[in-house]
């Protein structure tokens, strides 16, 4: 352990310079990191509400063109045209007006 140690410190271990700089940069870094990881995340799940938007949009327009109406509710439009989506994720508020007027649809993120 002489590496560590001066002529003048007393017998005092001393950490050089190199090693107290990791100390500080470490935890930089890996605040960084964290940060990252959740912006990330975030953009990702707003990337997946646009999707799910996108396809019950799509869906609604494909059953009012093939079939004369729209969906009644929104497990007509699972059951017949396959949407699948995160139920713990996001909550769809779909309300039918009539068979022949659009329906409203609501996506919200669960939190």
């Amino acid at each position: 352990m002489n590496r560590f140690r001066t002529k003048n410190d007393g017998g005092r271990f001393h950490f050089p310079f190199r090693i107290r700089m990791i100390y500080f940069v470490c935890p930089i870094i890996l605040l960084i990191f964290i940060q990252g990881l959740s912006s990330i995340s975030a953009s990702t799940i707003s990337r997946q509400q646009e999707s799910l938007e996108k396809a019950i949009n799509r869906d609604i327009i494909h059953c009012y063109a093939v079939e004369g109406f729209y969906p009644p509710s929104l497990e007509y439009i699972e059951d017949h045209y396959g949407l699948t989506y995160d139920k713990e994720l996001f909550f769809v508020d779909y309300q039918p007006i009539a068979s022949n007027l659009r329906p409203n649809v609501t996506i919200l993120l669960k939190q």
